[in-house]
């Protein structure tokens, strides 16, 4: 009895621990499990697992390599920390990398690189070599999570497509051995062009190519308890579409009731390009008899910067994305299809990869410079209960191009002030802000309170390309936010 009595005591702590960081949970369940009586172990560990589940979809973030002077470590994990963000995506093992996270209880996805996986899927001995030097030594202070196993393998590097299972199953087996097989789950991203058709979701078939490697894949997810990887890129199907979707969808923003989208076969309605790729995932998995796999997203994000011919790629466009994204995610509400499901979600991505191969926008997903200055400013929080105001554009301004010809910007200011709503009693003559020689400075008060009033719903900081936004607080001396 007394035995039973300190288990439940140990389960009560972890229980209120697991309000606030459910990480302590799964460090003390390594701890102290040898301790537990074996009647109640099994016991213990299945209310563990369900606490562990039941804290809704989170939001994390990708952090690339393919930068030129890429910050330290501890300069990653600061950032990390200072925008609150759990969760990150590694797309390697990164031993500074893993060594500065020890601690901090952030959640970490480590991933096996495209150019380790033939070997790693040919031989067991490597793969057993891979966790013991990249996962098993930095757990429990490091709060590894998932391990991502190549990258839209089947879609960039078909010929490595037969080693991908076995890859899959050697460090299955070398987790199992190390016995973090219930703290780290495995699994492969891949992306959307795995799915012929994905519109109208409701048909939607993975591509008969890879149905023999999908089949032993899905089957592998089921038998671990892990979940399908996708990349999630709304960006390169708007821009492939041309205009078969309006952009409003591709940015989750209200569509007008004449562009309404919906499932003809479901009569289910889409208010965004996202939901419709994360059902046309379950719904291929269907095809295939799964029902029972879970789809995590492993990137999704827009291009803030482009090249003259890759307009939608801009940083009004971007943080309209990612903010409503996370919003969305955050909310808890699946989607149309999978209303049950919550889908977690890293947001691609933290920096900028200039040293990325392709087109300009595909270097400029990132919301910093390497240099830890912010491009555009994210939260990462639930932001159900705050404004948009608030919670979305704090740290982020609209202001005037000062290189605008001052007859632009007087037209742009007349109309911000008029039919743009904007707030503009500070700027009139003999107010606060009010200077008759400034013309970029009175501009780019109107442009901000104009931009923070509207930008959730759809408002833009362009004003004839007259304005931009910038991270820079140009509240000193002319205005306050």
């Amino acid at each position: 009895m007394k035995e039973i009595i300190c288990s439940m005591s140990m389960f009560q702590l972890l229980l209120r621990a697991s309000e606030k960081c459910p990480w302590i949970i799964r460090n003390q369940m390594l701890e102290h499990g040898k301790m537990w009586p074996p009647n109640l172990k099994g016991m213990v560990m299945l209310l563990m697992l369900m606490i562990l589940n039941v804290s809704g979809a989170f939001v994390g973030i990708n952090v690339g390599t393919d930068i030129s002077n890429i910050p330290s470590a501890s300069d990653i994990v600061s950032i990390l920390k200072q925008k609150k963000i759990q969760h990150i995506r590694l797309l390697n093992s990164d031993h500074q990398m893993l060594t500065a996270l020890a601690n901090t209880g952030i959640e970490v996805m480590v991933g096996v690189p495209n150019d380790q996986l033939l070997r790693v899927g040919q031989s067991r001995p490597t793969a057993a070599d891979w966790i013991n030097k990249n996962v098993a030594a930095y757990i429990p202070a490091t709060n590894i999570t998932y391990i991502a196993v190549g990258n839209e393998v089947l879609t960039t590097i078909p010929n490595a497509a037969l080693v991908l299972v076995p890859a899959l199953q050697f460090l299955q087996s070398a987790l199992l051995a190390a016995n973090l097989n219930t703290q780290v789950k495995i699994s492969s991203p891949h992306s959307t062009d795995m799915i012929s058709k994905p519109f109208p979701p409701s048909t939607a078939t993975f591509n008969s190519t890879w149905s023999s490697i999908m089949l032993q894949y899905l089957q592998f997810l089921k038998n671990t308890g892990s979940s399908f990887m996708l990349n999630a890129q709304p960006y390169y199907d708007y821009v492939r579409g041309q205009g078969v979707f309006p952009l409003e969808y591709a940015l989750f923003r209200s569509l007008n009731p004449d562009s309404q989208i919906s499932d003809p076969n479901t009569n289910l309605f889409y208010t965004n390009m996202f939901d419709a790729m994360v059902d046309a995932t379950y719904n291929s998995m269907q095809a295939m008899n799964f029902t029972d796999i879970p789809v995590m997203v492993t990137a999704s994000g827009w291009p803030w910067h482009g090249a003259q011919n890759e307009q939608a790629a801009n940083v009004d466009n971007a943080l309209a994305y990612n903010t409503n994204l996370i919003r969305h995610v955050l909310n808890n509400s699946g989607t149309p299809g999978q209303s049950n499901n919550q889908v977690s979600t890293y947001i691609f991505e933290l920096f900028n990869e200039d040293l990325r191969a392709g087109p300009v926008s595909d270097k400029n997903w990132g919301i910093m410079f390497p240099n830890a200055t912010t491009v555009y400013t994210l939260t990462f929080e639930d932001m159900g209960t705050t404004s948009a105001d608030s919670a979305v554009l704090r740290g982020t301004f609209c202001v005037a191009n000062s290189s605008a010809p001052p007859s632009a910007l007087k037209q742009s200011l007349d109309w911000a002030c008029g039919p743009g709503s904007a707030n503009c009693s500070a700027i009139q003559p003999g107010q606060r802000c009010y200077k008759s020689d400034d013309i970029v400075a009175v501009a780019s008060y109107a442009f901000n309170d104009y931009y923070h009033r509207t930008q959730a719903s759809g408002g833009t900081c362009n004003f004839n390309s007259t304005a931009m936004v910038t991270s820079t607080d140009p509240s000193k001396p002319i205005f306050s936010l």
